[in-house]
């Protein structure tokens, strides 16, 4: 059985499998769901609990060994496995799917891991898992959802916030789902009785917007040039190497520029599921990409970030993702543009 974050409630509140895998590189989103899990569990009986750090293959026989131990006391447990990486061998597969095969009412397998990749997703402990029990699998919210995720957390909270309140607390905390759920504690403490505002949040909120060179990529490649420059000035903040956010920004070129081949040519373009809208996005702007002035713009930054062209490379970045985004931000110089004619 396959569930999300948010059916896995109502799941619960009908049935406990036998086992539950929860996967997914959002920390908030998946200590919740574990947690939704072991209370379940608790509430059910399970009064005891193991907890299991799989780093060597040497561990699992650790966890083979307390799976085939009986309680002293015969109480419902929970065995918890906390993995390190989805590629767990041969013998980190057979011992999984051995123990998902234990038929016993008084224990509950409770598997957390990372995201999953395509052959993590198709491995044989992963299928053992699922045919016994659920796996839950956990996403990041993206931007565009993320209002939405904070009014329901308000709501959880009973609490009420205005719009611009919670625009602003999702542009404070973008990609840190952590800090924006801490964020509104911290606001539930300070006003438990009267609406938020934006003024509020701004009195409140550190900026704890937590950025990555892949947050960049996909919005320039979806052309939303506001933010993606605004994720650039906050890698430039955190003290990220320009040469990886020049590599980021290259490869959503070289990404759209082929996929806009492939679909002139009527090949399917594919990409991995969370990169496919900003994909989509950037093949409906395609023909307005001006690719030889981003490929200067790019030879340049590259040859400003190895000192061999005066000026900052930074801000030939910010052009460079303006200039991709379809969004010119300063002309090029004459001599410049004649060298891609």
């Amino acid at each position: 059985m396959k569930l999300t974050a948010d059916s896995l409630a109502a799941h619960l509140a009908q049935e406990l499998l036998p086992a539950y895998l929860v996967s997914g590189d959002e920390p908030l989103l998946v200590a919740e769901a574990a947690d939704a899990v072991r209370a379940r569990a608790r509430a059910l009986g399970c009064s005891e609990r193991e907890t299991h750090f799989i780093e060597r293959a040497a561990d699992w026989a650790a966890v083979s060994a307390a799976a085939g131990n009986l309680s002293l006391f015969a109480a419902r447990r929970i065995i918890e496995i906390r993995l390190a990486s989805g590629k767990l061998g041969v013998a980190g597969g057979a011992a999984l799917t051995k123990l998902a095969q234990i038929k016993d009412q008084d224990l509950l397998l409770l598997v957390i891991a990372p995201r999953l990749d395509r052959d993590a997703q198709a491995a044989s402990w992963v299928k053992a898992l699922e045919s016994v029990g659920a796996w839950v699998q956990v996403w990041p919210v993206d931007a565009q959802h993320l209002v939405a995720w904070l009014q329901a957390r308000v709501r959880r909270l009973r609490l009420t916030a205005d719009a611009a309140a919670l625009e602003l607390l999702a542009e404070r905390t973008e990609g840190n789902l952590l800090a924006a759920h801490q964020e509104l504690e911290k606001l539930r403490l300070l006003y438990p009785e009267t609406p938020i505002t934006a003024a509020d949040v701004l009195a409140s909120v550190a900026d704890s917007a937590r950025y990555d060179v892949a947050q960049l990529g996909e919005a320039a490649l979806a052309g939303e040039a506001a933010r993606a420059l605004h994720v650039l000035a906050g890698l430039r903040a955190e003290g990220v190497e320009p040469t990886l956010v020049l590599w980021a920004v290259n490869k959503a070129v070289h990404e759209l520029w082929h996929a806009q081949a492939a679909a002139a040519g009527g090949t399917p373009v594919r990409t991995w599921q969370r990169h496919s809208a900003a994909l989509a996005q950037g093949l409906r702007r395609a023909r307005t990409v001006p690719f030889g002035r981003v490929a200067l713009r790019a030879e340049r930054a590259d040859r400003m970030i190895k000192g061999r062209l005066a000026g900052d490379a930074w801000d030939e970045l910010a052009l460079l993702t303006a200039e991709f985004c379809s969004r010119p931000l300063l002309a090029l110089t004459r001599s410049s543009a004649n060298r891609y004619r």
